[in-house]
């Protein structure tokens, strides 16, 4: 035979081959289906804007655009779920029951097939309740701020919808990097990081937990990433993502026609430090984009196509009982140094009216929410409220420190501190907006047993049998 011809034989026999090797892979790929999209929410006017209890004006223009963001999933078996990614300081429970309700209506996903998760940018706009109480606006902010959130509702629907609508065949990978930009301010002082410390007290979780989506053409369509850590490098009156929106920007920049989605994790008592420039914001930004993009580009965990969802609100016990009417009128005309800020007084005026028209005060919290999904191997754990970062340890003490630990979801009502928080005080531990009193320190064992309960129920192995901690 000639040897160009046996050449070329053998050349095509390699490729059979390769082909035949690859074709496992590709099988894998069809059973998963995503679909992705994106819509602009940045405020067409200058509304109100949330995260700061300072604020006395609104908006005054633009830094960075705001995004709601969907990543609509469904395996082989067609169980469909989606995570939302805002940037927004948080959303309430009002806010949130009425998009998965309906959700539920028009796409049949109940609460565990949905997440929503907010940034926890302190340069967006006020949403819903958070209007009520924080900020002393008078009628005409306060409609714009009502007016902005029903256009937001109907937003976020229609972006789960058109998310959905968009589905194809993709491959799943999962992964961990590691970023140390965040700072613990409950065990250190701000401005002891601006005088040339060179020790800063823990605890931290310094995870980039990473999704990546790619598509039948083996190019990402995707990227979903995370890191528990405060949107507070910016205090200034134009809309911006902060560090997680230029994060955002650089990874689609990186990576054309992706969508990235960055979601918050438990990181309620950290912060950027140092803060309060616009280029550090940016440089937090491409400091998290690539450690994303070191994960993407290293080997990446393939997720088999199935896909398992647990969600519960489950109650939260309060360390005292609700403020009386006495109490309440004490507080209100408070004018000591240490009196309650502005907002909580506010807040104390509204529950001291529920009072006297023959209303209660809640004795503790009973719609805290709890969520798991099992994505085919990877572990996702979602928790409501202002989640401080002990919870995240606790998780990865008992299932691995490469599962997901997501806060900020669902429902912001306020700071979850860790039963060590409670005993040492601070802002997380009294500064919550529900205003009653703090939580009891059995709240952490409360959240951390059903997260556990949960993932039980869905198979996910424990590799630390750990029983309720004492505290």
């Amino acid at each position: 035979m000639n040897k160009s011809i046996l050449s070329a034989l053998l050349l095509f026999m390699m490729f059979i081959s390769l082909d035949a090797n690859a074709a496992p892979s590709l099988y894998v790929a069809q059973n998963w289906k995503a679909g992705v999209a994106r819509v602009n929410i940045t405020p067409r006017e200058n509304i109100w804007m949330g995260g700061y209890a300072f604020r006395d004006h609104p908006a005054e223009g633009k830094l960075t655009d705001l995004w709601a963001k969907a990543l609509a999933l469904e395996d082989g078996n067609g169980q469909k779920a989606v995570i939302v990614t805002l940037d927004l300081v948080g959303i309430s429970k009002d806010f949130s029951d009425k998009i998965r309700q309906e959700l539920n209506t028009r796409l049949q996903l109940s609460k565990a097939q949905i997440i929503l998760n907010a940034s926890h940018t302190h340069t967006g706009p006020v949403v819903g309740y958070l209007s009520a109480d924080i900020y002393n606006l008078n009628p005409e902010e306060r409609k714009k701020v009502d007016d902005y959130a029903a256009d937001l509702e109907k937003m976020i629907i229609d972006l789960v919808i058109n998310a959905f609508s968009k589905t194809q065949p993709v491959r799943i990978f999962s992964g961990n990097g590691i970023s140390r930009f965040q700072v613990n301010r409950h065990s250190n002082k701000e401005f002891l990081t601006k005088t040339g410390t060179t020790y800063l007290n823990g605890p931290n979780d310094y995870a980039v937990p990473v999704l990546k989506v790619m598509d039948a053409n083996n190019k990402i369509l995707a990227i979903l990433f995370g890191y528990a850590c405060h949107n507070t490098t910016l205090q200034l009156y134009q809309w911006s993502g902060d560090y997680a929106g230029f994060a955002q920007i650089e990874l689609e920049k990186k990576f054309p026609g992706v969508v990235a989605l960055f979601f918050q994790g438990a990181g309620a008592d950290q912060n950027p430090l140092p803060r309060s420039t616009v280029a550090l914001a940016q440089q937090y930004g491409k400091t998290l984009a690539s450690a994303v993009e070191a994960v993407l580009t290293d080997e990446m965990k393939p997720l088999d196509s199935k896909l398992t969802m647990s969600y519960a609100e489950i109650d939260l016990p309060f360390a005292r009982k609700p403020p009386t009417k006495d109490e309440l009128t004490r507080i209100i005309g408070d004018s000591s140094s240490s009196a309650y800020p502005d907002y909580l007084k506010r807040k104390a005026r509204r529950f001291l009216n529920t009072l006297e028209t023959g209303g209660t005060i809640m004795s503790s919290y009973p719609w805290y929410p709890v969520q798991v999904w099992n994505l085919g191997g990877q572990a996702l754990f979602a928790f409501g409220g202002e989640l401080t970062v002990g919870y995240a340890i606790d998780i990865k003490r008992v299932f691995g420190q490469d599962v997901f630990v997501m806060g900020y979801s669902n429902n912001i009502m306020s700071y979850i501190p860790t039963a060590q928080m409670l005993t040492e005080g601070g802002y997380e531990v009294t500064m919550s907006p529900v205003f009653t009193t703090p939580y009891a320190s059995t709240i952490e064992n409360i959240i951390i047993d059903e997260a556990v309960r949960q993932a039980g129920q869905l198979g996910i192995p424990q590799y630390l049998s750990l029983k309720s901690k004492q505290h």
